[in-house]
C-alpha cells in the first residue's frame, strides 16, 4: 500500500481505539499495512498452496518467512543474488521474518543454549550450525526483509521459576544486541517478550526492553503448549505492559477466536498456519453458527452449496461444498489450495472487519458474538 501525505516514512502510527482495541498502520520501505492484521505465514519463502496474486485477492498487506528455513536453504547469499526476498518471493509489500528462535526451541534434543548464542545440528543433513544475536540480524539484512525480529530463547511450558528467569535475563540481552547488530536504517527491529505465565517476569521484560528503541514490541512464548485460558490471562495484564506507541505483536496465534480476543485487550498484529495448516487438511472457517467444518465429513458429498456464500474467494465463487469434498476424497491437490485460499480470506477478511468495527466504535458487539460462536468448538486440525 502507498503512503499518504503527513504518514511517517516507518514506523507505527495510531489512528484510533474503541477500549482498548487499536486501529492504526505500520509503514516500510516497501508499503504500509493497516492494523490490526494477519500476516499469512511463507515459512521457507512461500505461503502453502497459495501464490502471490492470490494473497493480495484475498486481502493480504504483508507477509512472514522464517529466518532459520531461509539461512538453512538456499541461503540469503542466494537470495540476495537473486535480487532479495521481495524479488525471490515475488511479493511486493511489507515482510517480516521470524528469528528463528521458536524453530530452534522445537530442536531441544539436538541444541545447545549458551549465552554466544545457540549451537544445533540441521534438521535437514545433521550439519553442525551456530546462530547468535547478531548473525540473526545480519541473515534478516541481507535477506532483505523489512521487519527483523531478535534472536530469543522460548522456553518450554511448564519449567521452573529459576529456569524460567534466568531464561529470560539471557533473552533480554539477546535483544540488546540484536538491535545494536542493525546495520540498515530501513530494517524495523521488533523485540520479543517472554516470561511464560508469571505476571511479575512479564513486566520485567516489557520494561527492560521499553528501554531500548526497538520499532515493536512483540509477546512470544504464548501458544506453545498452555491452556487457552491461561494464554488470555497473560494477555488480560500483559499488553498494557508495552509501550502504547509502538506496534504490540502476538506470534503464532491463533483462531479467529484467540485473535478477536487479543485485539480486545490492545494487540495489533498476528501471524499463524492455521489458515493453511486446516485448509491442507479439510478444514474451513465460515461466517456460521458452526464456526468451522471438516469438508472432508460425509454429509458434504451431495452438498450443492459453497462453503460460505459471503466469501469472495475462488473456492465460494465457483465450487459447491461436494466437488471440494470429492478432491479431498480422491487426494487432488486442488481441495487443499482451495481451503487454504478461502481459510486465508476468510482470516483477512474478519481483520477488515476489526478494523472496520474499532472505527465505529463496534467492536465490542464483534467481540461479544465471536465468543459466542466459538463458546462450543474446539478446533483440532492434525499435524
Amino acid at each position: 500500500m502507498t503512503l499518504q501525505n503527513g504518514e511517517k516514512s516507518s514506523g507505527f502510527t495510531l489512528r484510533g481505539a474503541d477500549g482498548k482495541a487499536r486501529m492504526g498502520s505500520f509503514a516500510t520501505s516497501n508499503g504500509r499495512f493497516d492494523t490490526p492484521n494477519f500476516m499469512p505465514v511463507g515459512t521457507r519463502g512461500s505461503v502453502k498452496g497459495v501464490d502471490c496474486e492470490r494473497l493480495h485477492e484475498a486481502g493480504a498487506q504483508i507477509m512472514l518467512v522464517n529466518t532459520y528455513h531461509l539461512w538453512l536453504r538456499p541461503g540469503p547469499e542466494t537470495v540476495e543474488r537473486l535480487g532479495g526476498i521481495h524479488k525471490f518471493t515475488g511479493w511486493n509489500g511489507p515482510i517480516l521474518s521470524d528469528s528463528g528462535g521458536f524453530q530452534i526451541f522445537s530442536l531441544r534434543h539436538i541444541r545447545k543454549v549458551s549465552e554466544e548464542g545457540v549451537e544445533f545440528r540441521s534438521h535437514i543433513d545433521g550439519a553442525l550450525c551456530f546462530l547468535s544475536p547478531e548473525l540473526a540480524v545480519d541473515i534478516q539484512e541481507q535477506l532483505g526483509v523489512d521487519i527483523a525480529m531478535v534472536l530469543d530463547e522460548c522456553p518450554a511450558a511448564g519449567i521452573g521459576r529459576a529456569d524460567l528467569e534466568k531464561s529470560l535475563e539471557m533473552t533480554l540481552r539477546w535483544a540488546a544486541r540484536s538491535l545494536n547488530a542493525r546495520k540498515k536504517s530501513t530494517t524495523s527491529v521488533f523485540a520479543i517478550t517472554q516470561g511464560g505465565l508469571h505476571p511479575d517476569l512479564r513486566r520485567r521484560a516489557a520494561h527492560a526492553l521499553a528501554q531500548h528503541p526497538f520499532d515493536g514490541f512483540a509477546i512470544g512464548g504464548l501458544s506453545v503448549g498452555e491452556k487457552k485460558e491461561s494464554m488470555y490471562e497473560v494477555l488480560s495484564y500483559h499488553v498494557k505492559d508495552l509501550p502504547g506507541h509502538k506496534i504490540r505483536y502476538l506470534m503464532g496465534v491463533g483462531t479467529p477466536e484467540d485473535i478477536v480476543q487479543a485485539v480486545s485487550e490492545g494487540v495489533d498484529l498476528f501471524d499463524c498456519v492455521m489458515p493453511t495448516r486446516a485448509g491442507r487438511f479439510g478444514r474451513a472457517f465460515i461466517d456460521s453458527d458452526e464456526p468451522h467444518i471438516n469438508i472432508k465429513n460425509s454429509r458434504f458429498a451431495l452438498d450443492r452449496e459453497p462453503l460460505d456464500g459471503s466469501c469472495p474467494c475462488l473456492a465460494c465463487l465457483n465450487y459447491s461444498r461436494g466437488y471440494l469434498h470429492h478432491l479431498f476424497k480422491v487426494g487432488e491437490m486442488l481441495g487443499p489450495q482451495l481451503l487454504s485460499l478461502h481459510n486465508l480470506t476468510h482470516y483477512l477478511r474478519l481483520m477488515a472487519e476489526i478494523r472496520e468495527k474499532i472505527t465505529a466504535g463496534e467492536f465490542a458487539a464483534l467481540h461479544k458474538e465471536m465468543r459466542k460462536r466459538w463458546k462450543n468448538f474446539e478446533l483440532e486440525v492434525e499435524k
